[in-house]
């Protein structure tokens, strides 16, 4: 495979590319890692801070954008099916109408955009890759406080469902970033 096509479709780990088996344990180990991140939690008010939107993001950076939101996806169904896959070991359909579902059904977009950036070479340097993250930060913030303030109105959702988790965003993406430029010097995977 030549690398132009390479560039437009893969992630870090050049999933896409591999044998449905391969792509569907992929899929399958993704979603315990998601879970895993959604467990770690820094206190905070109104919700704590999760390394979901790491693991989210990251996913997308390594799986590429179609198997990154595929996976976030698979991640969400599972959860809204009852397992305990989401923040403080939640699940169930009712997160998907709550205050947090926004925020929910942003991450298999926000995968998307990291893993289509991530195939454009974003993933090049420790500074393009923060941003691409840092986006992607953009997309579950922005998409999450629109759903709040439809049920809270404008104000309160910036105040309660965005500035808390401005700071958490920016060094998630560095330590994403961090993760991706890694991974890519670790298998010497051509990232520009």
């Amino acid at each position: 495979m030549n690398n132009t096509t390479s560039s437009r479709s893969c992630g870090l780990l050049d999933l896409e590319t591999r044998s449905g088996i391969v792509q569907a344990f992929a899929v399958a180990a993704g979603i315990p890692l998601l879970a895993l991140a959604s467990w770690i939690e820094v206190p905070m008010l109104p919700v704590p801070m999760t390394m979901q939107t790491f693991a989210v993001l990251l996913v997308g950076a390594l799986y590429g954008w179609r198997l990154g939101a595929l996976t976030v996806a698979a991640w969400l169904a599972c959860a809204a099916l009852g397992l305990p896959l989401l923040a403080g070991g939640a699940g169930g359909v009712a997160r998907f109408a709550g205050p947090t579902a926004g925020y929910l059904f942003a991450f298999p977009v926000a995968a998307a955009l990291v893993g289509w950036l991530a195939a454009r070479g974003w993933m090049s340097g420790f500074l393009p890759a923060t941003a691409a993250v840092l986006l992607g930060h953009a997309v579950c913030l922005g998409l999450g406080a629109t759903w709040l303030a439809w049920l809270i109105g404008p104000d309160r959702a910036l105040a309660a469902g965005v500035l808390p988790f401005l700071a958490g965003a920016v060094l998630k993406s560095a330590l994403a970033a961090a993760v991706v430029r890694l991974v890519a010097q670790t298998g010497n995977t051509d990232v520009g």
